[in-house]
């Protein structure tokens, strides 16, 4: 290879380079060649210094002589000493500097290649590995100091609600949109920090930023559930303070420092209220929480009011499916929490067990939380399909699949055999679902996803529709005496928007307990409707739901089975 050409063993890719990057791979080859011809040379090069001060003199005379301890002849040519005397440097030093040239040069010979050799070999070293997230995603959860166009820095979307009077807030203040029946939900934009003493969130000023007197007064209070037509149990629900940093609060360098800083906003809710109940867990709290915060794709904080360890261990799966980062216990913990992007106190709510498209900016239905819940609790998201051919021929075969919860106390399916067993003549494959029996809530989600249809005397497990396949299953439910309007504003809605079947079983008269304790011409057995006017709901549940199970009648249950059957099997078999 000539003196000045391109290595083609070295640099495979050189004939793709620009004219600037081969003018620079020329000098790394000229360099190579001459590092190549140095190395196979068999002696040693003579390597003269020349000294021509006499500090230099000085200095070379005061240089250690190393003949000795190389082994080998050494000179330096002295100005003053009227003759050259060349040194010669050991050869393993030349070798080991001409290596090291060498090492060098392969190292850094990819930085001047990288624009062209990374488009052909397909691996970038020096630039940073894209989001997880993908360009959308990122750009919906880019807070404030990510950068935008122009320099311009992106402010965090935290209210995803269409037609919010909190939607198009300044990107530092309070807002608080109070205008729904069911809850409050308040946003700051800006510094936000704890201050545990008092349960407050303060708003920090940015840097640089101009007092202003009319916002330092304002102050919000908000109880963060959602039931605040509910007003005895809102006293119980903790007040939450939301203010503006007073002037001397925002000068001082100590009171309110930053413990702890999140690069992710908060997201203020509690453990409290009704959520020891399945049903309020989800309807109150969880689907809320994820209405409110969905679109920031778990970048956010939680931030828990009445944490406790039951709440945290039942709800783990949830809790981590809304939050990538850990929990904050705020009535424990004592430090100054500081939350740059923001926070978000309260959530929001659409109905019961609902999500309203119609309402979020993206769109998302109750099977977009049903696809939530299959993230949470299992690998495989649990969506509609079409079902391959060769399943299809397996149709015949089939059994579906439903699935009874079996109540202990009230409410109790007292035939409950006999049912499992007129169902199994129906065709079906029949799973007796205990309940409050403490099995996590993956494992019951793992034996509700797989049935065809479920069914279970009105109560807080039927829940668990929300497990059910979208567009498949059906839900059978069991409405009690006394109950039958409550049972189907409950769930029959809720399995609307989840695309599955609904089906309501009502109780006469004959087949409730309460035919045992009261007259067939009581007006609680009679007339239900009538009994409960201007008694309120202490009677409905200390009569009707807790007072009462129920014994079905065989006959006029089968018939609900068989519709149900045959819609199984006309559907394609499951993947």
């Amino acid at each position: 290879m000539r003196s000045g050409s391109l290595p083609d063993k070295e640099f495979p890719h050189a004939h793709q380079c620009t004219d600037r990057q081969r003018l620079r791979l020329v000098s790394v080859a000229g360099l190579y060649n001459h590092i190549v011809a140095e190395a196979t040379r068999p002696t040693a090069p003579n390597i003269s210094i020349s000294i021509s001060s006499p500090r230099a003199s000085l200095m070379a005379s005061t240089l250690p002589d190393t003949t000795k301890s190389l082994g080998v002849h050494t000179a330096v040519e002295d100005g003053s000493g009227g003759g050259k005397k060349p040194i010669r440097w050991p050869g393993f030093v030349h070798f080991f500097f001409l290596l090291s040239v060498v090492m060098c040069a392969l190292v850094y010979a990819p930085r001047f290649l990288a624009p062209s050799l990374t488009s052909v070999a397909g691996v970038d070293f020096f630039k940073p590995r894209p989001s997880p997230l993908g360009r959308v995603a990122e750009e919906q959860v880019r807070g404030v100091g990510g950068g935008g166009a122009n320099g311009v820095e992106d402010a965090l979307v935290l209210d995803n609600q269409v037609n919010s009077p909190c939607a198009s807030m300044p990107s530092h203040g309070i807002c608080c949109d109070r205008s729904d029946f069911n809850t409050d939900v308040c946003f700051m934009s800006g510094d936000v920090r704890t201050d545990a003493a008092s349960l407050s969130f303060l708003l920090f000023p940015p840097p640089h930023a101009t007092p202003n007197a009319s916002v330092h007064d304002k102050e919000e209070r908000i109880r963060p559930y959602t039931r605040k037509w509910e007003r005895h149990l809102m006293e119980r629900i903790h007040e939450v303070r939301l203010r503006p940093a007073q002037p001397e609060e925002a000068a001082s360098s100590e009171k309110h420092r930053c413990d702890v800083v999140h690069d992710a906003p908060a997201l203020v809710m509690t453990a409290g209220g009704y959520t020891g109940n399945l049903f309020h867990a989800f309807n109150d709290a969880f689907l809320p929480a994820w209405l409110t915060v969905q679109h920031l794709r778990r970048r956010v904080v939680l931030v828990v009011l009445a944490y406790n360890p039951w709440w945290a261990g039942t709800f783990r799966e949830l809790v981590s499916g809304l939050s990538d980062h850990h929990v904050i216990d705020i009535l424990h913990d004592k430090r100054t929490h500081c939350f740059p992007a923001g926070a978000i106190v309260g959530t929001r709510f659409h109905g019961v067990l609902a999500v309203d498209p119609a309402r979020t900016r993206d769109n998302r239905t109750l099977v977009d939380f049903h696809n939530f819940l299959a993230n949470a609790y299992s690998e495989d998201v649990t969506t509609k399909g079409n079902t391959p051919p060769q399943q299809e021929q397996q149709q015949a075969a089939r059994r579906p699949r439903l699935g009874i919860f079996s109540r202990k106390g009230t409410r109790v399916i007292e035939n409950e055999a006999a049912v499992a067993r007129l169902a199994t003549s129906v065709g079906y494959d029949v799973s007796i679902l205990e309940t409050a029996n403490g099995a996590p809530l993956s494992s019951e989600y793992a034996a509700v996803s797989t049935c065809d249809v479920l069914a279970g005397v009105h109560g807080a497990d039927l829940t668990k529709l929300l497990f059910l396949r979208p567009g498949r299953a059906a839900l059978l439910q069991v409405a009690p005496l006394g109950v039958q309007p409550i049972a189907r504003g409950c769930y029959a809605a809720a399995c609307g928007m989840m695309e599955v079947h609904y089906e309501q079983y009502d109780v006469v008269a004959n087949e409730s307990s309460l035919s045992r304790r009261y007259a067939a011409d009581d007006v609680v057995v009679a007339d239900p409707e009538r009994a409960k006017q201007g008694k309120g709901w202490d009677l409905v549940k200390q009569i009707y739901l807790s007072g009462q199970n129920v014994s079905l009648d065989l006959d006029r249950f089968g018939d609900a089975l068989r519709k149900l059957h045959a819609r199984a099997l006309r559907l394609p078999v499951a993947p």
